[in-house]
């Protein structure tokens, strides 16, 4: 298995190293970063062989280990990622991240073990289909992997964004900017408040509101919304639309 280990102290990512060559299931392909920043440059790098579990410090400058496992949930194909900290007091929010295990330092070699068993069997049962961008909702207690292809669009509301697909909403915690930075491939803002999957756009109709006088709405494949596009955003959606007629 590909591991990347990433703590910020290096005696703590030697300890792992050891208990890694003393498993049972090895031998591993073993790398280290001692940041958020450098796991990703290595995460990105690491082609063809990626890298397949991330052990992952919580506590770290920079991007701490929540907000990386966040980012590389959103990966194409993002490796399992086991947590290895000496708090326990994010155990809820690490497992909302859909880490498949939460271990606690001194790390045991047992539950170390148990871990590497736990991530093969996560990385095993992963559908081939999953092979593009996708948005982590959580709902229910769990997390769910959305794929950005069934989006058709996104609006932000006073403190959360509405995720529309063809069959139903979701809600999502962050902001559009972030959204629009991370997928600006696949997602065009037509508005201030909305952006839209840019393979689901049909086409621009003019409409008169009583409030707001006539402006443009565009259509969008599988949704009967009419979405208002601003002025501002207006030259942008018909130059997509050309370019994909």
């Amino acid at each position: 298995m590909h591991i990347l280990i990433v703590d910020d102290e290096a005696l703590a990512r030697a300890r792992l190293r050891t208990l890694l060559g003393d498993c049972a299931h090895g031998p591993h392909h073993i790398q280290e970063a001692a940041d958020g920043e450098q796991a990703l440059q290595m995460l990105q790098a690491a082609q063809p062989a990626p890298v397949q579990l991330v052990l992952l410090d919580i506590h770290m400058p920079g991007h701490n280990g929540l907000r990386l496992a966040a980012a590389l949930a959103e990966l194409p194909n993002p490796p399992a990622i086991v947590f290895v900290t000496a708090h326990a007091s994010h155990a809820l929010q690490a497992f909302e991240l859909d880490a498949v295990d939460y271990l606690t330092k001194p790390v045991r070699l047992e539950r170390l073990q148990q871990s590497l068993q736990k991530a093969e069997r996560a990385l095993s049962t992963r559908s081939v289909v999953d092979s593009g961008p996708v948005l982590l909702i959580q709902e229910r207690g769990g997390t769910l992997r959305l794929p950005l292809s069934e989006v058709r669009f996104l609006k932000a509301e006073q403190k959360y964004i509405t995720v529309r697909t063809v069959q139903r909403n979701y809600i999502l915690d962050g902001a559009l900017a972030d959204l629009e930075t991370r997928h600006g491939e696949h997602l065009l803002r037509i508005h201030r408040n909305a952006l839209v999957l840019r393979a689901a756009l049909r086409g621009l109709e003019k409409y008169d509101d009583p409030q707001e006088g006539e402006g443009w709405g565009l259509r969008l494949q599988g949704v009967s919304e009419l979405l208002p596009v601003s002025r501002r955003q207006l030259a942008a959606v018909k130059t997509e639309l050309k370019d994909i007629s």
